[in-house]
């Protein structure tokens, strides 16, 4: 459901990052300045389309393909990915030992740093339910008889400003044992808050000062490109999300009709 709850906003924040761009483009011709581009033959172009896009385009069918059908689970519909990805690997003939060590020592990393913030969450979500803290803070919570929407908006404004300074994984393992409990007491659509905080942990990669987007391109932008300058063209897209979580907070069903129409 939260797959499908993030086709409609997904669209709607492409729809205002190409207006954007569009709009940037006109304004200032010389920031993206005309050019011919290479005859190519259309025998060339079915050609690389299915040696370079429907291999990808596969990958990705299996893998949200299988979820949305209901076929497969998330983790299931990885393997059944990953099983994919070797097929092709083997038939374009790139499998060697190197591809297969860096893959496995690639896994193995992200999968000890998740196992390491897992262990210290449930670790930390125990310790909240048994000294009864979960329990407690959402009565308290509850008590203040603060409206839901109030509550809710400052819960994604603390997961706002915890994206600017810490990783996306370790912010969610570290508040939802807190947030649930509050939310699930007000009646809160839980689906709606998982949507938004997705938008807003992706609104975390690229807020500064440590937004990782913003050093990934940092990494990749020519050497006269400061830091300054990364943050400042981020800014436009950060507004555009930020315009596309208040249209779902104000309107719910840009989010939620899909997964119930489904349903």
């Amino acid at each position: 459901k939260i797959l499908l709850a993030g086709v409609f906003p997904g669209l709607l924040m492409a729809a205002f990052y190409v207006s954007y761009i569009i709009l940037r483009c006109t304004l200032q011709p010389d920031i993206a300045p005309s050019y011919t581009p290479e005859s190519v033959p259309l025998a060339r172009k079915i050609m690389d389309t299915a040696r370079y896009v429907f291999p990808f385009g596969a990958v990705i069918a299996v893998l949200i393909g299988f979820i949305i059908m209901g076929i497969a689970d998330p983790t299931e519909a990885s393997g059944l990915a990953v099983i994919v990805v070797i097929i092709l690997t083997a038939l374009n003939k790139k499998m060697s030992v190197e591809v297969i060590k860096g893959s496995f020592t690639g896994t193995l990393q992200i999968v000890i740093m998740m196992f390491v913030i897992l262990t210290g969450s449930v670790a930390f979500s125990q310790i909240l339910a048994y000294s009864g803290a979960t329990r407690g803070l959402a009565e308290f919570v509850v008590g203040l008889s603060l409206p839901p929407m109030a509550l809710f908006i400052a819960m994604q404004i603390i997961l706002l400003l915890l994206g600017s300074f810490m990783e996306q994984v370790s912010i969610m393992m570290i508040t939802f044992p807190v947030f649930l409990p509050i939310l699930r007491a007000m009646n809160i659509d839980l689906i709606w808050f998982a949507l938004l905080t997705l938008i807003n942990m992706e609104v975390g990669l690229k807020t500064p000062p440590f937004g990782f987007c913003l050093f990934v391109m940092k990494g990749v932008a020519p050497p006269d490109t400061t830091m300054s300058d990364i943050i400042f063209a981020s800014l436009p897209f950060i507004l555009s999300d930020s315009l596309v979580m208040i249209m779902i907070i104000i309107f719910p069903q840009i989010a939620l009709w899909l997964p119930n129409f489904v349903k």
